[in-house]
């Protein structure tokens, strides 16, 4: 499901074989009477007003007109939307996406089970709080945690949740509305809203077993079909949807037009799309009435302007960065000079130089880290290197980069990237190394394959595991070779490396970060003179004091720390006049 689907959540009823949908399309008598007037269900994000209840066009257009601030009311089932919408051509616009039904008798039940999750309702705040977590990653507005848990609207809203097995994080949720409790449908229908699985979840189908659990769900309870819709550009989501027997129906809805909407009812941007690094500030400062010209769109160059003040961006490194801080940064050994010059930890390192100066470093720390001095994205990097014809291997690889390399201490623990801004840490988030589970039936080729559609759709495409020696090398430290066919439940790393562009994952721990953790983040950015940066740091665990400084990245990809406000303090601190009050 698209980020806009997840966001809207529109589900709208369509016509098929099964239920006759009189009741929508030209109510009879009967229906009438059995049908709750006027009807409509608190979200918590926003209502939805089921069209075909309302006793008049007018009544809908004012209530849609009415919506409160901050909300997302959708109105769905309209009979004559295009009357609706010449009523208040100003301030309501047509939903542009797709309607897909399934009926009950159509459905057929997977003969597999789940692997690596479960799912069920939720139970406690701290699930509601989790669910609020995945909503914001995906830009969706949040709800209330008690509104969540109100045993009152149990039957009339069903909250699911998908955990994983490992770690009992909650990865996926998806919300179910009866639409009997609703209005009393004659036809016993129901429609799912908010499917949204966590962009960082390394477990494969928790889209697809989330919806299957819902829809079973309805089933049990006798109803007739279940709805939903999708943007008419989601092709991913869309091949799933019709994979589990959802048809295509041509029925619409109707919205308001707000700021959170105006994607979906204003002209395209003019200028050429940039990456999510850039285009998250972007967005950002056009909300604030900052000007932005884009100068370089596939370089991601963009100048701001607000009254006298200019700034010129790429991405987060700004023209307020001097030359000095960046170099400091872009060479890491001067990086690793500076901050242990500071009383910061740094990991043991020297310069690569001849293959017998490299070995005997090997056997003083037993394992390395082989890095390119100069470079960024994890290219030609070399992690847990532990014998001398590796680090042969990985110096060459690394000089593919760049001819100066360096080598340094491995060091056991958890990635974590740190972001400074301003003299505050604004967000922090332990990047983690692609991991694959085996399905039994997939190579290990394919399951990458599959990883790496899943880790692009969820990045913009900024994500995937390169298929190189690298890979290759790491998957055969797990006993494998890339055409093995992975056994059912195995996991390997097929990645050392936790960086983005690799395929890694991010998990944010801001919340979790300990106080000397950050203060040696805030001293780090002190001694490179830098005002943006991101920091890696290697930890045993965040929430200890423990650490080595492993690197500093001047042009931090804010982007991948979201639902930490980073490109809010971006514009905070380039436009202190734009702060809101």
């Amino acid at each position: 499901m698209s980020r806009r689907h997840a966001q809207e959540g529109t589900h709208r009823l369509g016509q098929a074989s099964g239920p006759s949908l009189r009741n929508w399309q030209k109510p009879t008598a009967p229906d009438v009477k059995q049908m709750k007037a006027d009807a409509w269900v608190d979200m918590g994000w926003g209502r939805l007003l089921f069209g075909h209840t309302f006793q008049s066009n007018q009544h809908l257009v004012d209530e849609l007109c009415g919506e409160s601030k901050g909300k997302r009311d959708v109105a769905l089932y309209l009979r004559d939307p295009h009357v609706v919408l010449s009523m208040a051509p100003h301030r309501l616009f047509m939903d542009p996406s797709h309607t897909y039904r399934i009926l009950a008798h159509n459905y057929r039940p997977s003969s597999r089970l789940p692997r690596g999750f479960t799912i069920r309702r939720i139970r406690t705040r701290k699930d509601a709080e989790a669910v609020n977590r995945i909503y914001a990653t995906w830009h969706m507005v949040t709800c209330n945690p008690d509104f969540m848990l109100d045993k009152n609207a149990s039957r009339l809203r069903t909250y699911l949740i998908a955990e994983s097995e490992d770690t009992g994080q909650v990865i996926g949720t998806v919300t179910g509305v009866d639409h009997v409790e609703a209005f009393n449908d004659p036809e016993k229908g129901a429609s799912l809203w908010c499917l949204a699985v966590d962009p960082q979840s390394q477990v494969p189908g928790v889209g697809e077993w989330m919806v299957r659990h819902l829809v079973e769900h309805f089933f049990t309870r006798d109803r007739g079909y279940v709805d939903l819709s999708v943007m008419h550009n989601n092709s991913q989501a869309i091949a799933l949807y019709e994979k589990l027997g959802f048809k295509r129906v041509p029925v619409f809805c109707v919205k308001h037009k707000n700021p959170i909407n105006e994607p979906l009812f204003t002209p395209p941007k003019p200028e050429k799309e940039l990456n999510p690094y850039a285009t998250i500030i972007i967005d950002e400062a056009r909300r604030r009435g900052v000007t932005v010209e884009v100068l370089d769109a596939d370089a991601a160059y963009f100048r701001m302007h607000l009254g006298g003040r200019t700034v010129t961006c790429r991405e987060s490194l700004t023209d307020l960065t001097t030359a000095i801080a960046m170099s400091r940064c872009d060479d890491k050994r001067v990086t690793q000079r500076l901050l242990g010059k500071a009383g910061l930890k740094v990991p043991a390192n020297q310069p690569a130089g001849e293959r017998e100066q490299n070995h005997a470093f090997l056997n003083q720390c037993e394992r390395l880290v082989v890095k390119p001095a100069r470079g960024e994205q994890g290219a030609g990097i070399s992690v847990d290197i532990s014998t001398p014809e590796e680090v042969d291997k990985a110096v060459d690889l690394a000089r593919s980069v760049c001819e100066d390399v360096l080598l340094e201490q491995f060091v056991e623990g958890e990635d974590l990237r740190v972001i400074v801004i301003d003299n505050e840490v604004i967000a922090a988030a332990v990047r983690k190394p692609p991991v694959i589970t085996g399905t039994g039936q997939h190579t290990i080729l394919q399951l990458i394959d599959k990883y790496n559609r899943r880790r692009a759709a969820a990045t913009g495409g900024e994500s995937k595991v390169p298929l190189d020696n690298e890979t290759k090398r790491c998957v055969k430290l797990a006993g494998h070779e890339m055409d093995d066919v992975l056994p059912l439940g195995e996991s390997i790393r097929v990645r050392k490396t936790a960086n983005l562009h690799t395929g890694g994952t991010i998990h944010d721990v801001t919340d979790q970060l300990h106080p000397d953790l950050a203060r040696a983040s805030l001293a780090a950015a002190e001694a490179l003179e830098i005002p943006v940066v991101g920091l890696d740091l290697m930890v045993p665990d965040v929430a200890g004091s423990a650490y080595h400084l492993i690197e500093a990245n001047e042009r931090p990809g804010l982007a991948n720390h979201e639902p930490q406000p980073t490109a809010e303090k971006f514009l905070d601190f380039l436009f202190p006049q734009t702060v809101p009050h």
